[in-house]
């Protein structure tokens, strides 16, 4: 039996006559890496936020978690992870301080942030790296950081809005290893990219137009049903008579 740990039945924010967000509707199973993609003013980031416990919806239905996105805001938040696009762990703070910080932050007890930053220094090959500042790593170390301290408290789902921005190719593909390694542990893996590459790397994709659902299923099927050899043809013949230019 599927087991859903995001569930939206027509979803809607809107300001006045404007519709950020218009009635979408999607179910995402446990352990699954959804895809949310969408040109700049699609509604994937107020339609994001809205999932995340940030902002109230104006109508529709959601659970996150099994947490009501109108009455359990502070309980969606403690159940999910959050990677934004920008850099989002303290620079001037060391590599070990970010993530003790974070853990505590997550409610995690001395004991628990002890061991388990001593496992994921290991994992990632940043003990030698432990007492540095963030600012001096390279990016794609940063990055790789950054999204495990977003499950470092093991949250049942993690966002991430468009996580490998400016990383090299190589270091996309190992974030994405990542990604799989966590999804395999039953993590919910809900994100947004503007690699239409990295779109083939999802189990599902949701193509949103003018805030509306545009369409949803695998990678595999979206292509078929639109004669399309790659996610990147997808995503034009469905977007291209978008009318919002900005998000």
């Amino acid at each position: 039996m599927k087991e859903y740990v995001i569930q939206c039945k027509d979803l809607t924010k809107r300001f006045g006559d404007f519709y950020a967000v218009d009635h979408i509707s999607f179910d995402v199973e446990k352990g699954e890496i959804f895809g949310f993609l969408g040109a700049n003013g699609a509604g994937k980031t107020t339609a994001m936020r809205m999932l995340c416990g940030l902002s109230y919806p104006t109508s529709g239905e959601a659970t996150i978690a099994g947490y009501n996105v109108y009455t359990q805001q502070e309980k969606i938040k403690q159940h999910i992870g959050y990677m934004s696009q920008k850099f989002s762990l303290y620079e001037d703070l060391t590599v070990l301080e970010n993530i003790e910080f974070y853990g505590g932050v997550y409610g995690l007890d001395i004991k628990t942030i002890k061991a388990r930053s001593n496992d994921l220094l290991r994992e990632l090959g940043l003990m030698p790296e432990a007492k540095k500042l963030v600012g001096s790593l390279p990016l794609g170390w940063k990055q790789k950081l950054a999204f495990s301290v977003a499950i470092f408290h093991r949250p049942q789902i993690v966002f991430l809005d468009e996580p490998t921005g400016g990383v090299d190719p190589i270091t996309r593909r190992q974030f994405w290893d990542m990604i799989y390694k966590a999804a395999a542990t039953g993590i919910t893996v809900f994100v947004t990219t503007h690699y239409m590459d990295e779109a083939e790397y999802c189990h599902r994709i949701s193509v949103m137009v003018d805030g509306k659902v545009k369409a949803l299923d695998s990678p595999a099927t979206l292509k078929a049903d639109l004669s399309a050899e790659t996610m990147e043809e997808v995503f034009y013949k469905l977007a291209r008579g978008a009318q919002r230019s900005g998000d």
